[in-house]
């Protein structure tokens, strides 16, 4: 079976896993061994991950059994993965001999796992045999994701001791912290070390026994001897609360620090401070629909509208006073925003528009002048940040709306930055600026800061936004893919579609990796990330005379002499695995090796820009940066602080060859600045998390790609362009890359579609930009992927690259109403009360309209074949509304699809008058079953537009049941995020 049959039986597997649906899951591991499939490390990746979440131990503990009876050997992601699926089943041997195995076998400790057993050690009272065993803290600024996995791991831990499992810790912890058992390697240990000491100050908080969870209400459950709810919801946290905590309560503190936030608009009820004993009781209380414990979210890190066709000709009437005039304002979830920024110039701007509600919060280096006509609203969210992290110091960092990190003003810019001419950073990408809607309005709510961004901040600002009047809501953000009625952030973003608002949101930064999606309901726009036609050459000159092709940002004043030959060196092996040296991580390069020298430097653990500031302070003159196997050959430019160039990982190992068969290897570096018209283009960006959808397989995810890689825009004044403490460089713009860059162009054009067409429905406008999308690139050739330079696919593009002209018109739209998203949720069993959590406006209940996930009537069409093979006919049901000339006559062309015969009745759609809605139905006829996913699409055209729905059909394996386990099968491994 080729690479793609690998790719859809890990879709497979990982969806069963994640679905709860294990007997399934193991039976297609056996069916998968049966036909001689080689299974992928990401097949384990998802049922190992899908087992620590679900509690799924006797899965988990058979994947292990089968890896020893096989004596197949550990690797560093496998053999983490199962210490964290162990210890987040609460079984802490099993954690501790798998633990055990990692460091015996002298693999690197994942991040995640080390810093959270470390941090149960702070928990046991155990920081000081920790410190002893590890030596002394190096002197190093670690950067703070590393502080965000250690807390969202021992929080996992944090749990274990409210499953009243702590006795259990002590004996486990003591041979693990003390090292008695588990002998770690060096190396790693200093690594470990830097990370934990770096967050330490978050364990007075993390080792409480209380944390923040999300509480919803029924609103319509108050009882008649409360006038307000926010009494009735304190009364409820009363009632549950223990004696001890009583006294606490009605002491000093008062009740209020019991509740963080009061959720009003978008969302009903409150973020409260609880132990895990008291949300278990609360959430059997009547009028608690439901109680979700906080979760952390990541942030996923302007040629674009040239790119996009906004700037043509024929584009001049999206930039018309007639759209501006009504005054859509944009909703930023991010990092603040830093107003100084001439992207946020409002000269020319009519006054705010009279519906609009938000507010201009104040706060250090943040006064009211800040926000204009152009920046309308500016707010903060930090109480369950604090809750769970410790006070914000204001000495260190703004406790106000002003963004420190940059992120938030860059996406702010992109949605909707007035232009800005001469716009470069260092010179690099210059020309004028602009957001994709430079006509709408900016609200930034501060929601992520230095330790990263909570659900409870994420929701009452959501909550917030709506209230405000946001037409539109920009997350760029995401913290993995939890079931429909576990995501606070869907259910939050459910409540904002019900009031008219788009949500959209980035996809992720977890790609290649299939069924790595986050935000991935179907009321929410996922957007993945793809490249421009821009680029920036540089070129790394071999003492062969052979010239390999790489990219950089750099420039400054440690430039290499061109006539001169630099000796060339890589602390590693092409043979094995990176090393920390190889890796280049702090405190690991011994300056008589590199002093003088240009350093090859293998990505992973620590930043791009870090490990060039390592190779810096050893004395290293230069850098090459090779990508690993998960990058290919996607070249992401960096404003690096020495001159410094990535290569692919082809060329990157060709390059250590050279180094490692060469005794006297040099090279030097050369910079090319801009170079445009780049052939072919888009390309989906490596990094852009794929389907398919974990959670319902009949709903398409991503929906587009829009451009993510080395985006210029805006940025704070605050820090440098690399965001390293040590660059003191001071720019006005900066050239970043991630989903978080594509999110907001999507949400900018959405923003221009709402000036357009400001009667359409959130649904509308992702029909739009996804029936207009286009599959092809600058060379007409289909789409390809970045990470094995092959075609994509709609679980890598969606339905394509957006094209915003396109949109603005797009004669048809598939729309859905608030109903119709619940009869989705409907159709996928949830119980009422799951139900309950999405049914608080307008009473809702099942009509059952829908029988199956695929009916809903979404722009994309993924059909499902059972396992049952006597199953060959399925068909699936669409309505579209004219929205185009009133008297329009369309007829429909479908793609040939590998195993299937499709039939579409009718045949042609002929509408009498604008907004008529039409219904169609296809079915899909099995010629021959495939086994793997089988793509194409369905377009309806009139002579002027093409409606395109992509298609993805997938057929299920059959499945009889969990046996019990008569030998081994197979292995596989999982990553932790």
């Amino acid at each position: 079976m080729g690479e793609r049959n690998s790719v859809s039986w890990n879709a497979l597997i990982t969806g069963y896993a994640h679905n709860r649906k294990f007997a399934e899951a193991l039976d297609l591991f056996r069916e998968m061994q049966a036909d001689g499939v080689e299974p992928t490390e990401v097949t384990m990746v998802g049922v190992l991950s899908a087992c620590a979440r679900l509690g799924a131990l006797s899965l988990g503990k058979w994947v292990h059994e089968y890896i020893d009876c096989h004596g197949l050997k550990l690797n560093e992601f496998l053999g983490t993965a199962l210490v964290d699926m162990y210890a987040k089943c609460g079984a802490v041997m099993e954690m501790e001999k798998a633990f055990s195995g990692v460091v015996m076998e002298n693999l690197k400790p994942d991040g995640v796992t080390f810093l959270g057993i470390l941090c149960a050690c702070c928990h046991e009272g155990l920081v000081d045999e920790g410190k002893r065993t590890t030596g002394p803290r190096p002197p190093i600024n670690f950067h703070r994701q590393a502080a965000g996995q250690s807390l969202r791991y021992s929080t996992v831990l944090q749990k274990l001791a409210f499953m009243k499992r702590t006795n259990h810790w002590q004996p486990a912890l003591n041979n693990l912290c003390r090292c008695q058992k588990v002998p770690v390697p060096a190396q790693w240990l200093l690594l470990v070390l830097v990370s934990l000491m770096t967050s330490l100050h978050f364990s007075s908080v993390i080792c409480s026994p209380k944390t923040t969870y999300i509480v919803q209400m029924d609103k319509s459950a108050m009882p008649g001897s409360f006038s307000d709810h926010l009494d009735w919801y304190s009364s409820m946290i009363k009632s549950v609360v223990s004696s001890s905590s009583l006294q606490e309560i009605h002491g000093d503190a008062g009740d209020e620090e019991r509740i963080i936030y009061n959720y009003k608009t978008a969302f009903h009820g409150v973020a409260a401070r609880l132990t895990g004993d008291e949300a278990d009781k609360l959430e059997l209380e009547d009028g608690v629909l439901a109680v979700f414990p906080e979760k952390k979210y990541e942030l996923h890190t302007t040629r674009s509208p040239m790119f996009l066709g906004l700037d043509r000709e024929d584009s001049t009437n999206v930039w018309s006073k007639k759209n501006l005039d009504h005054d859509v304002v944009v909703g930023v979830l991010d990092t603040g925003i830093w107003p100084e920024s001439e992207s946020f110039n409002d000269t020319g701007m009519a006054p705010v528009p009279a519906h609009w509600k938000g507010a201009c919060e104040t706060g250090r280096a943040f006064e009211k002048r800040h926000c204009n006509l152009k920046i309308v609203g500016a707010r903060i969210f930090y109480h369950g940040y604090e809750s769970a992290i410790g006070k914000i110091n204001e000495q260190t960092e703004y406790k106000s709306p002003r963004d420190q990190d940059g992120h938030g003003t860059h996406t702010a810019a992109t949605v909707a930055g007035s232009p800005v001419h001469g716009a470069n950073l260092l010179g690099y990408a210059y020309g004028t600026a602009r957001g994709m809607a430079p006509g709408a309005r900016v609200a930034a709510y501060k929601v992520c800061w230095t330790g990263g961004c909570f659900s409870s901040d994420i929701m009452s600002a959501i909550d917030q936004a709506v209230a405000d009047g946001a037409s539109i809501l920009s997350i760029s953000l995401g913290g993995g893919a939890s079931p429909y009625y576990r995501d606070s952030l869907a259910i939050a973003a459910f409540g904002a579609m019900e009031m008219g608002v788009f949500v959209s949101c980035s996809a992720g930064n977890s790609g290649p990796d299939p069924a790595s999606l986050t935000n991935v309901s179907p009321w929410i726009t996922t957007v993945g990330a793809s490249t421009l036609d821009r680029d920036f050459p540089a070129t790394v000159k071999l003492g062969t005379g052979v010239s390999v092709a790489g990219a950089s940002l750099y420039k400054g004043r440690r430039n290499l002499s061109t006539n001169k030959q630099y000796p060339l060196v890589y602390l590693g092996s092409n043979s094995s695995g990176p090393n920390p040296s190889s890796l280049c991580l702090e405190g690991t390069l011994n300056s008589r090796t590199v002093a003088g020298k240009i350093v090859i430097c293998d990505r992973g653990i620590s930043f791009r820009v870090q490990k060039g500031q390592v190779v810096k302070n050893a004395g290293g003159v230069g850098m090459i940066l090779q990508n690993t196997a998960a990058n290919g050959e996607e070249l992401v430019a960096d404003c690096h602080l020495l001159p410094a160039v990535a290569v692919g990982e082809e060329e990157g190992k060709a390059i250590k060859h050279y180094v490692l068969t060469s005794q006297n290897a040099t090279a030097n570096l050369a910079f090319g600045g801009t170079r445009l018209g780049i052939r072919p283009s888009p390309v989906v960006a490596a990094f852009s998390s794929r389907g398919p959808n974990s959670l319902s397989l009949e709903i398409l995810k991503p929906d587009m790609v829009a451009p993510g890689v080395n985006i210029l825009a805006a940025w704070t004044g605050d820090i440098g362009p690399s965001s390293l403490s040590t660059d003191h460089r001071k720019v006005k713009f900066n050239i970043l890359s991630g989903t978080s860059m594509s999110c907001p162009h999507v949400s900018g054009v959405a923003a221009l579609l709402k000036a357009r067409h400001p009667d359409w429905s959130p649904a509308a406008i992702k029909s739009a930009l996804m029936t207009t999308a286009y599959v092809h690139d600058n060379t007409r050739k289909p789409l390809r992927d970045a990470s094995t330079a092959a075609s994509s696919t709609p679980y890598d593009h969606g339905a394509g690259h957006i094209n915003p002209l396109k949109a603005l018109d797009p004669g048809l739209v598939y729309d859905i109403q608030a109903q119709g998203y619940f009869e989705f949720l409907c159709a996928q069993k949830l119980t009422p009360s799951q139900l309950k959590v999405f049914a608080k406006y307008a009473n809702r209940s099942c009509h059952h309209s829908i029988a199956r996930a695929r009916d809903l009537n979404y722009p994309a069409i993924s059909v499902v074949f059972p396992e049952t093979a006597s199953v060959t006919s399925l068909t699936i049901q669409r309505t579209v509304t004219n929205v185009g000339p009133p008297v329009s006559n369309y007829c429909v062309a479908v793609s040939p699809i590998q195993g299937v015969s499709v039939r579409v009745e009718p045949s042609t759609l002929n509408f009498t008058q604008k907004h008529q809605r039409l219904t169609y139905k296809v079915t899909f006829t099995t010629t021959a079953r495939q086994n793997r996913p089988e793509f194409g699409g369905l377009v309806w055209k009139d002579g002027v537009h093409k409606v395109r729905s992509p298609i993805v059909v997938t057929w299920l394996v059959a499945a009889t049941g969990m046996r019990s386990l008569q030998g081994c099968y197979w292995r596989g491994a999982s990553v932790v995020s």
